[in-house]
């Protein structure tokens, strides 16, 4: 391996650590794609971690700073490109950090996809796992039904930049297109962007979050605090204009939701149900995603009359499977994702079948004895995964549990816990909502053994 290094180290700090950073420029061969979709090159320095480079190819990099285990680094120039390298169809791509992999060509980016949830179920020691695991399941570009902005202004008489953030980086790149959210939101970025030149003062930044409701779009903005009546007729007038279904504001991510004008209902239909969604309310990223993951759960406990859903939120798969005829007790720690659900499933002729209970499982997790009352769990916890959840399952006689995971890692690492606990994985489909980037979601399905 090739490496021009012919000056001592330089030297930066990382944490108050002096960590010494390789001289460049390097020229390395990158062996892999690494689970944040960055090329991997292992290096007498250390392992370089290098964004937009592609397994097999040979590049001359940069170092630039520590990171983990090795350091970040630029490429300078790729020497020996990979077959698999396409041209990004997206003119932002290399600088906005929304995505990752618009470098690489589709049917090497699907496999690297499946290969990640393969290679972390692998790392559990569940090897055989790989025969259980269903195509992924893909969902288009210009899907995605929210995304949030960032808006930043310079100095007096700056320009207002809106859009998504340089790679690494505060900065904000100023967005004319976006291949992966819907055209719909795309479409409000330039009156989004009059209404902040309007009123972000200089130096100022803020946060703006599109969500496409079935009413319509519902925009909240974060940081950006109407201080008159000015302000206020600003605002309307902007919602007007755009036709938004609401417009809203909060100081900061922490700060409680002001609705300053709701034009029609905002909600979101699951599976034929309609249910309110609250400003920044969680949902799926994408009609189709959400249909994907409805299937397999609705799949994975077909034949059970009583489910658990555990970390229920608003009733993504509470209510379809309601609406089968299933008995469902819902648990979530978000009172107010409960309220919504309990409101939705009230206006069924299945809301006698519906219980919902609010509950901290990472703290207070069901255990064996409340848990033998179901015939089949589902839980979507978030990216941390459920281990201690996952520790009371496997010592449970639950018959089926379906697992609905956002991080393979974590899902591995609790797919192990109940595989030890007696557990069979009987199937897992991947589905990729997030077009061009590292995520992976899936839904598991295991099935208890006769003998424990």
């Amino acid at each position: 391996m090739k490496q021009n290094s012919r000056r001592s180290p330089s030297r930066i700090r990382d944490g108050g650590r002096g960590k010494p950073v390789p001289d460049g420029p390097l020229d390395v061969r990158i062996e892999r794609l690494g689970d944040g979709g960055d090329g991997i090159a292992e290096t007498a320095c250390g392992r370089l971690y290098i964004p937009l480079s592609l397994p097999g190819e040979r590049v001359r990099v940069q170092p630039l700073r520590p990171r983990g285990d090795g350091f970040v680094a630029r490429v300078v120039d790729v020497l020996v490109p990979d077959g698999a390298r396409q041209p990004p169809p997206c003119p932002h791509f290399g600088v906005c950090g929304g995505c990752a992999l618009q470098h690489l060509a589709d049917d090497a980016y699907a496999g690297w996809k499946t290969a990640r949830l393969m290679a972390a179920l692998a790392r559990a020691g569940l090897d055989g796992a790989a025969d259980v695991v269903a195509p992924l399941v893909r969902t288009p570009p210009g899907s995605r039904r929210r995304a949030t902005f960032a808006a930043s202004r310079g100095g007096a008489g700056g320009a207002v930049r809106l859009g998504f953030q340089v790679r690494e980086s505060h900065e904000v790149v100023d967005l004319t297109a976006c291949l992966v959210v819907d055209p719909m939101i795309v479409a409000l970025l330039p009156p989004l962007r009059w209404l902040l030149s309007e009123a972000l003062p200089a130096g100022g930044r803020a946060l703006a979050t599109v969500t496409l409701l079935d009413g319509g779009l519902d925009v909240l903005l974060t940081g950006m605090a109407p201080r008159s009546l000015t302000d206020h007729e600003r605002l309307a007038r902007f919602a007007e204009a755009a036709d938004l279904a609401r417009l809203s504001w909060r100081q900061d991510a922490n700060a409680a939701v002001e609705p300053l004008l709701t034009r029609r209902p905002t909600c979101a239909i699951f599976d034929g149900v309609a249910v309110a969604v609250p400003p920044a309310g969680f949902l799926q990223p994408s009609l189709a995603g959400e249909a994907a993951l409805r299937a397999a759960v609705v799949d994975g406990i077909a034949g059970a009359t009583v489910v658990a859903d555990l970390f229920c939120g608003s009733g993504t798969f509470a209510l379809p499977l309601l609406q089968r005829g299933v008995r469902v007790h819902a648990i979530d720690a978000d009172a107010g994702a409960l309220a919504v659900l309990s409101a939705a499933g009230s206006r069924l002729a299945a809301a006698a079948r519906l219980d919902c209970e609010r509950r901290d499982l990472f703290t207070r997790p069901l255990a064996a004895a409340e848990l033998a009352h179901f015939a089949a769990v589902v839980l979507d916890p978030p990216r941390a995964g459920a281990r201690a959840q996952v520790a009371a399952l496997a010592d449970c006689e639950v018959p089926v549990v379906v697992y609905v995971s956002c991080n393979p890692a974590t899902f591995a690492r609790d797919a192990r816990l109940l595989a030890n606990g007696g557990y069979r994985l009987e199937r897992v489909t991947p589905v990729d909502q997030f077009l061009w980037s590292p995520h992976l979601e899936l839904v598991a399905a295991f099935r208890r053994r006769a003998e424990k």
